[in-house]
């Protein structure tokens, strides 16, 4: 038995999309989601229809992506449409970070399996640049996320305000089934939990879109074996004090091979590789 991760699978891409179908049966296995599977609820459902019978158990998390309202096409925003993501995923028996966390029942023991909604507040930005400023700081160089335009707080103030609440929320959560299961975790997350995990050379200052410093020590405070995320599309393994790092983003047709497959990608988190 074991437990795989992959994000970022942009399926409104044809290519991706027909990668998709092509992923054998892991029956005895659990597959985690990690964000940005696309950018509609029938993207979503088309993920959890192709792969919900092809193994034991899927975990999903939103990527920012999933949260976008598109124009002329939905008329959810916000937390409305969050909301409406988490009840599609009910509907194929699929865990979200709305419910009750799970142990992983396989190798090495029981671990907490935790999927998590956090968001983003611009603090991943150089110190002497303001928050209220970071956006402006980005548009500088000429970088700015869609999400700017798409991805709406409803009825939060701002996507900083709705990081925040996600955050409070969550670690109480967090410390609640912690204090009941003395076990290591493994977080899920879309996007990193560190600022020094988010280094993306080709565009640096996205940085602003990319986390939150509030979950810098989360890896330790939350008894963190390993800590799962994507939305950078670029893949890889880090261990920070003694806590294995791991985003496993499959990415745009041009960020991956297709003639791998995409079974090549799958990450394997637990048993440790």
């Amino acid at each position: 038995m074991k437990l795989f991760a992959l994000s970022d699978l942009h399926v409104g891409h044809p290519d991706n999309r027909s990668a998709l179908h092509e992923m054998k049966p892991h029956p005895e296995d659990w597959l985690i989601l990690g964000g940005d599977l696309g950018e509609t609820e029938q993207h979503l459902a088309f993920v959890l229809g192709t792969l919900r019978d092809r193994f034991e158990r899927l975990i999903w998390v939103p990527g920012n992506h999933e949260l976008w309202t598109l124009p002329h096409s939905e008329v959810a925003r916000g937390e409305e449409k969050y909301l409406r993501l988490v009840e599609l995923c009910r509907r194929y028996d699929v865990l979200t970070p709305e419910d009750p966390y799970v142990l992983w029942p396989g190798p090495p023991g029981p671990r907490l399996i935790a999927p998590l909604f956090l968001l983003y507040d611009y603090t991943f930005r150089p110190a002497d640049v303001p928050v209220e400023r970071a956006v402006d700081w980005a548009r500088a160089a000429g970088i700015e996320c869609v999400d700017e335009h798409l991805l709406h707080p409803d009825p939060f103030p701002s996507r900083a305000a709705w990081c925040e609440a996600r955050c409070r929320l969550t670690a109480a959560r967090l410390e609640a089934a912690l204090a009941r299961y003395d076990v290591p975790s493994v977080l899920i997350n879309h996007f990193p939990l560190r600022k020094e995990l988010a280094v993306l050379p080709l565009v640096p200052r996205f940085t602003v879109w990319c986390g939150t410093e509030r979950t810098e020590d989360w890896h330790l405070r939350f008894r963190a074996e390993v800590v799962v995320f994507g939305h950078l599309h670029i893949r890889q393994t880090k261990v920070i004090d003694g806590v294995r790092f791991e985003e496993v983003s499959l990415g745009y047709v041009r960020q991956w091979r297709r003639e791998r497959g995409i079974d090549a990608y799958l990450r394997q988190i637990l048993p440790a590789r």
